[in-house]
């Protein structure tokens, strides 16, 4: 089955974070196109995808080949490269895309420092070259949602041809995925959506509400602690007065709520929270 794609492989030069955004009237391309690893690279295979090229392509990197020697060692061991499309980035920010002779027009590439954008049966060159323009011109938008940028530029500019079904998201730095056990940082897909693209700024939006430590935390005010209060009542965590101090009560049922909520990157304990959690449980549990 071909999957006709448009994506874009890139580096953040600030961070050196590596990622993959991508999107097709295909099912689950998130599935089949984006790998990534911290500190070696991302690809994106695509048209008649070998998935092997992922894993391959990223311990070539590891080794030390440069991108034409990615390509060169796909050349010798795939007989069916004619059909297939690649893009790709190294940790030291080498690019390179490929596409093959024998795939679906239009389908084309291009390449430069830090960045690789492809795709096939795509509703013209534009939907590359906009993907390319957007992903450059904003460069002080954070990375993850740079990359929406740019895919939703290529979808604006007809994206695939045969319309729209999933897209995927994938981005990978040293230390910043979960617990900080690994380097998966963001890995978010919309598998079967009439806007899919769309549906990954809400996921990405939903992922750094859950997922990312707040850098400034304030004390709540005493109205703030009642209406958390009673909020935690409402619920059944905490069977104490509604008096507007922050207890050791008041402390263990909002813990309670925090992992109700899957919110406990965002809290370190104590009457302290940051904006963004408490804009959240306010609109979620608007109690007065």
């Amino acid at each position: 089955m071909v999957v006709a794609t448009f994506s874009l492989v890139a580096q953040d030069p600030e961070t050196g974070d590596l990622g993959v955004a991508v999107a097709s009237k295909f099912l689950a391309v998130g599935s089949v196109v984006p790998f990534a690893r911290a500190g070696v690279g991302a690809i994106a295979t695509q048209s008649y995808a070998n998935p092997r090229f992922g894993p391959q392509g990223l311990a070539l990197l590891e080794q030390g080949a440069s991108p034409e020697g990615v390509l060169e060692a796909f050349q010798r061991t795939d007989p069916g490269l004619e059909r297939r499309q690649f893009g790709l980035v190294s940790a030291r920010g080498e690019a390179l895309t490929f596409t093959g002779g024998e795939c679906h027009p239009w389908a084309g590439g291009r390449a430069g420092k830090g960045l690789a954008a492809q795709g096939n049966l795509l509703a013209g060159p534009r939907v590359v070259e906009a993907m390319v323009e957007t992903f450059l011109q904003e460069e002080r938008v954070p990375f993850p949602e740079r990359l929406l940028l740019a895919l939703k530029a290529g979808e604006e500019a007809g994206g695939d041809k045969r319309g729209k079904q999933s897209a995927a998201l994938l981005v990978v730095g040293e230390g910043k995925g979960y617990g900080g056990l690994w380097d998966r940082y963001i890995d978010l897909r919309a598998d079967d959506h009439p806007e899919p693209v769309e549906e990954l700024f809400r996921l990405l939006s939903l992922h750094r509400l859950l997922f990312e430590r707040p850098k400034e935390r304030r004390p709540l005010a005493p109205e703030e602690v009642r209406w958390l209060q009673g909020v935690l009542r409402s619920l059944g965590l905490y069977a104490g007065e509604v008096h507007g101090e922050f207890d050791e009560a008041t402390e263990r049922a909002f813990l309670a709520l925090i992992g109700m909520e899957n919110l406990e990157e965002r809290y370190q304990g104590g009457p302290e929270v940051d904006e963004a959690t408490l804009s959240y449980l306010k609109r979620r549990y608007p109690w007065s």
